[in-house]
């Protein structure tokens, strides 16, 4: 068999996958058999599932869960409501696996019905997830369109934007919004609108047939901060002025109200007022999100909603002893 050199790792990580999930082989007994390491067998079937040739789907939600979905649902007006059953885990990582685990399996269906044919996506740590854990879907008409700015205010290329993933996943055509996430001032802002292809870009994205997009916070924990996107004293004048929520780049209080955030009218993209009435699919997990979540579903904004079930709880306790109060 004739293998390319640039092929070889994903031939061997295949082969390594279909011996452990198929086969039944220890790790031990795949290093003898394919003449590597254990170590090594390790890391080409890591390698098999992040490229999306181990395809793992379990059916089916605890009851709990979609009891907290149905309930979820009602109270915010919500289309579908997904909740990923809490894993035992409380580490960011292992909560962002089972959102995107869920999330992955909600996309699939999505995308691979072929009613979509532009998808507008946003950016952020849990859209990454779910999108490394979608299967390869063959959809070569499918439009990517990122709906924020794709750079840093650096113009390095954020690591959390999704457009090349997902292309690389349904072998789409994907289409970058070449400008900042954030302008530094509105001067700025108003230079980069006044490009004919990013005009042009923010008009298609805005037309899109579904939304997918993430809820961010403005606390240490979120991206904003983490990469670097927001300054401290940013950061400080947002929470200061009441905001607890980034959706599509405009800060949120925790009623669902823009706050009085300069910043966010820097933001270069589309406005969440402009995907009303859309098919617009949020992803969050961590129950630090609590407060960013009720604000971005108190917009709504969003139809469809995909989280984990320690997130989903706190978020109906929220909501439920504040109805109690408002008695």
């Amino acid at each position: 068999m004739n293998i390319r050199e640039d092929d070889w790792t994903s031939y061997m990580a295949i082969r390594a996958a279909w011996l452990s999930f198929v086969g039944g082989r220890t790790q031990g007994e795949i290093a003898a058999q394919l003449g590597v390491s254990p170590a090594k067998v390790h890391r080409l079937i890591a390698h098999a599932q992040k490229a999306g040739y181990v395809k793992f789907q379990i059916d089916g939600r605890p009851k709990e869960c979609l009891e907290l979905e149905m309930k979820l649902a009602e109270q915010f007006n919500l289309t579908n409501c997904i909740i990923a059953p809490d894993i035992g885990a409380s580490d960011e990582s292992s909560v962002l696996r089972a959102v995107a685990v869920s999330a992955s399996q909600y996309l699939t269906g999505l995308v691979s019905g072929g009613s979509v044919k532009r998808l507008g996506v946003g950016m952020g740590r849990t859209l990454t997830a779910a999108v490394e854990a979608l299967p390869r879907i063959s959809r070569s008409d499918l439009e990517i369109m990122s709906i924020c700015g794709s750079l840093t205010r650096t113009l390095a290329a954020n690591p959390y934007d999704i457009v090349q993933k997902m292309q690389e996943r349904t072998g789409g055509i994907g289409y970058y919004l070449p400008v900042p996430y954030f302008a530094e001032n509105l001067d700025e802002k108003a230079m980069f609108l006044t490009q004919r292809s990013v005009q042009d870009l923010m008009t298609r994205a805005g037309e899109s047939d579904a939304f997918l997009v993430g809820i961010g916070s403005v606390e240490n924990e979120g991206h904003l901060v983490q990469r670097g996107m927001i300054s401290k004293e940013e950061q400080e004048n947002l929470m200061s002025g009441g905001s607890v929520c980034d959706l599509m780049g405009r800060f949120l209080t925790i009623d669902g109200e823009l706050a009085p955030a300069p910043l966010g009218d820097c933001a270069v993209g589309l406005h969440f007022n402009e995907v009303r009435g859309s098919k617009v699919i949020a992803l969050v997990g961590g129950e630090s999100k609590v407060d960013a979540t009720l604000a971005a579903l108190r917009t709504g904004v969003i139809t469809d909603l995909v989280t984990d079930e320690t997130l989903a709880r706190a978020l109906s306790l929220r909501v439920g002893l504040q109805l109690a109060q408002s008695a």
